[in-house]
């Protein structure tokens, strides 16, 4: 493929438990046994450091029914503690915790991340989400999830007041002069006084704005609420789209929406998520993914996709073609991932064990199978389509599948002039190209 002039590719990496494949903790080189060891996701980190990656990130889930003996403890540590943890041990790439605006408290969250953002001079995002289970919900003093439209009517106001929050003072108004014996100037340090449907916060922060302005907003919601929220409030938005059909309408969806707002031509940026078997040959990296699958454990996959379809799966049988499901306007679920799962049925008409197949590592995004020089030139192909300005990669396997993308496929992108060979700035709006 033609080399790309210009464009440059992102990356970022999900870090969850041992991988996002269900059988990787089964795998005789699984790292199950560290996922309460915080020096696995330093070294997790580092690694994706050396391979000049924009952005490790932690999704989310307050809950725990551990109800399945196949259930994994993946967030096993707070997403903010576990990278400031991981801040001691980087030096360059970013950092970004997941933040759920159904339970969290603006003032405390906003304090949080910006006290990260100046222990690494500007390394931190926040990806904001409303949470899509009841059984969070139960840990925070409710009996159930509000519905959807609350749920988004409250998280765009979390994001208004958390920017208000952020940048409530600037640091400069620590005077700390001792000759005039002025530790501040009080008079450019002013409350926020929002006053809300949801919060009311007098403020100031007690932290003053960050050296890189704000933490990058990050935004995953893919219902039209989502979307909205995303594009009145987000930097970059992390997406799911198994082909590129798929990704071309995510992102005219987005465009169109941002339109409605008064910056309506501000370009925000779109990591879909990417899951890669990586080999030398096609044959080896068909073998990775081969080895995983035939570990699959079926019973903990159709309880997974129980929950991505909102109904019961588990006597499905799976050697016959995947039932009739209702359209997507009329699922009242996280709408993102069964529009996936609408699209994979579409594309390939499946039986029930081959859905599972397409949908045990990751739940659905791109899948990439083969040599770096394969992969890339479908990377390649999906940046300059215009629907993606990098990619959210969820290894199959930790450490082993980002082991294989920094050591083979970030050189063959090297190569072809469409990632960087060193960090060029510091703070992660630096590394995304964004302006404050």
């Amino acid at each position: 493929m033609t080399k790309t002039k210009g464009k440059q590719l992102h990356l970022g990496v999900l870090l969850y438990g041992c991988g996002h494949h269900q059988a990787a903790w089964l795998m005789p080189d699984s790292s199950v046994e560290r996922i309460g060891d915080i020096s696995y996701y330093q070294s997790l980190a580092q690694l994706a450091e050396k391979g000049y990656f924009d952005a490790v990130f932690f999704a989310d889930n307050q809950s725990f029914p551990a109800n399945d003996s196949n259930e994994m403890p993946a967030f096993w540590f707070d997403p903010i503690v576990n990278l400031t943890a991981i801040s001691q041990v980087t030096n360059h790439v970013g950092l970004v915790s997941t933040i759920s605006s159904t339970f969290s408290n603006p003032f405390t969250a906003s304090r949080q991340l910006l006290s990260l953002d100046h222990i690494t001079k500007g390394r931190v995002g926040w990806n904001l989400v409303t949470s899509m289970r009841d059984w969070e919900a139960l840990n925070h003093s409710m009996e159930e999830l509000p519905a959807r439209d609350q749920r988004y009517e409250k998280a765009a106001e979390f994001a208004t007041l958390m920017n208000k929050l952020f940048l409530s003072w600037d640091s400069n108004e620590f005077l700390h002069d001792r000759a005039e014996r002025q530790l501040i100037n009080p008079l450019n340090i002013q409350p926020v006084n929002h006053k809300g449907t949801y919060f009311k916060v007098a403020g100031p922060s007690t932290t003053p704005k960050s050296p890189q302005g704000k933490p990058v907003a990050m935004q995953a919601g893919a219902s039209k609420q989502g979307i909205a929220l995303a594009a009145k409030c987000a930097d970059a938005v992390y997406s799911v789209s198994w082909n590129l059909n798929q990704a071309k309408k995510f992102r005219d969806k987005l465009a169109e929406q941002a339109k409605k707002n008064e910056d309506g031509n501000r370009h925000i940026k779109v990591f879909p998520g990417l899951v890669t078997y990586v080999g030398r040959t096609h044959e080896e990296a068909l073998a990775k993914k081969a080895a995983l699958d035939e570990k699959l454990p079926i019973e903990t996959a159709l309880k997974q996709l129980s929950f991505f379809i909102q109904q019961d799966c588990s006597n499905w049988e799976t050697d016959i073609k995947v039932p009739q499901l209702p359209p997507v306007e009329e699922f009242t679920g996280p709408v993102g991932r069964y529009e996936t799962i609408l699209e994979i049925i579409k594309d390939t008409q499946p039986t029930v064990k081959e859905l599972l197949g397409y949908l045990n590592a990751g739940g659905g995004h791109l899948t990439l199978i083969g040599t770096p020089e394969e992969i890339v030139d479908q990377m390649e192909v999906w940046l300059e389509a215009g629907v993606a300005d990098g990619f959210n990669l969820m290894p199959p396997t930790l450490p082993g599948s980002l082991e294989d993308v920094v050591e083979l496929v970030v050189p063959e992108m090297q190569k072809r002039g469409i990632f960087r060979k060193q960090y060029e700035g510091h703070t992660l709006r630096e590394h995304l190209g964004l302006t404050k």
